[in-house]
């Protein structure tokens, strides 16, 4: 890898050791706050919790937009063993969780770590291990502590609405694959800082103005519906492209993104981005996507007047443990200099 982007994996990894599933968010905003600042910008943060920053330019203002908010899961109820039973945060997958490690947040007494495991989980003694439906309702949480009721596990502090957060098992291979949880979207998060450091490093201005807004609810749908700027002409999500059957992007790849479950994206940024990246011989796929939304419908949907495009590097395995690659990284971030640069 080069020196930067080395700079990107190092700070997807810092990105990914802070757990931030929707609704706890406040320590990768504030991580986001020190980096942004140490780089000499002067970013916000949103009465909602996400972090704004310009980048400077001058007209036909962009802003670009990726989440830190993860999927994740708040206790539901105590089980009368002492387990915990979960209600997921967003598209939060139960298949995709067991045997899982995670960490339980509770409002007052800190942290415990628990395992996702099915109701019953040894395969010695469940003769219908295999053909159980994996669902939030047959499976638990096995506390790490001596806890085998309800009053016990309440002793310990941990309390319904608790937030409970998944390991990500951030891992770079040799080969230049990533997988992780929460590549989607933390990845495209660490581009940013990457394509920021690149402006301040190489004293370079945006051609047009450039805003960044990391926002910290898109998995639950309302991410980028607040705090656009009121100059904003066009909105630029950044976030996992699609990688599976019947898509032509693979890891190493941008994925420009034509349409997803919201509709069309707008066609003269489509057409810009993919001339963009012509023009640079940056290797892209442009497909659709069929199961998606992305921040910035969130933004049309509150009302913004704005043109909207979609970029992001290839991901597969969506919403389980993802793996892209740093080419379809380092290309996401040359399409990004490509386009506004």
């Amino acid at each position: 890898m080069n020196e930067e982007m080395t700079y990107c994996v190092e700070q997807l990894k810092k990105l990914c050791a802070i757990d931030s599933p929707t609704g706890k968010t406040n320590a990768a905003a504030e991580y986001l706050l020190k980096e942004l600042t140490a780089l000499g910008y002067q970013p916000i943060k949103t009465r909602k919790g996400g972090v704004c920053v310009c980048l400077g330019g001058e007209g036909h203002p962009l802003l670009a937009m990726a989440h830190v908010d993860t999927l994740g899961a708040i206790v539901a109820s105590i089980k009368a063993n002492g387990r915990l039973v979960l209600s997921p945060i967003g598209g939060l997958q139960p298949e995709n969780c067991e045997t899982e490690t995670c960490v339980i947040y509770t409002r007052f007494d800190g942290t415990y770590t628990g395992t996702l495991q099915l109701n019953n989980a040894s395969v010695h003694v469940n003769k219908d291990y295999s053909e159980t439906r994996r669902t939030f309702q047959n499976m638990e949480v096995v506390i790490d502590e001596r806890t085998k009721s309800e009053e016990e596990t309440r002793k310990l502090g941990i309390e319904i609405g608790d937030f409970v957060c998944f390991s990500p098992r951030t891992v770079v291979t040799p080969s230049g694959y990533i997988k992780s949880r929460f590549l989607d979207d933390k990845l495209s998060a660490a581009i940013f800082l990457t394509y920021a450091k690149f402006l301040r490093d190489t004293h370079t201005t945006p051609k047009r103005k450039v805003y960044l807004h990391f926002t910290v609810y898109e998995e639950v749908g309302h991410g980028a519906s607040a705090s656009v700027p009121e100059d904003v002409e066009e909105v630029l999500s950044v976030d996992m492209g699609c990688v599976g059957d019947g898509l032509r992007c693979t890891e190493h790849e941008v994925s420009i993104c034509a349409k997803d479950s919201g509709g069309p994206y707008d066609d003269s940024v489509v057409t810009a981005l993919v001339k963009a990246a012509r023009a640079h011989q940056i290797p892209y796929a442009v497909d659709i996507y069929p199961f998606y939304g992305s921040d910035v419908e969130a933004t049309l949907h509150a009302g913004y007047d704005v043109r909207h495009g979609l970029i992001g590097a290839g991901v597969y395995a969506s919403h389980g443990y993802e793996r892209s690659h740093v080419d379809g990284a380092e290309n996401t971030l040359k399409l990004l200099k490509a386009y506004t640069l």
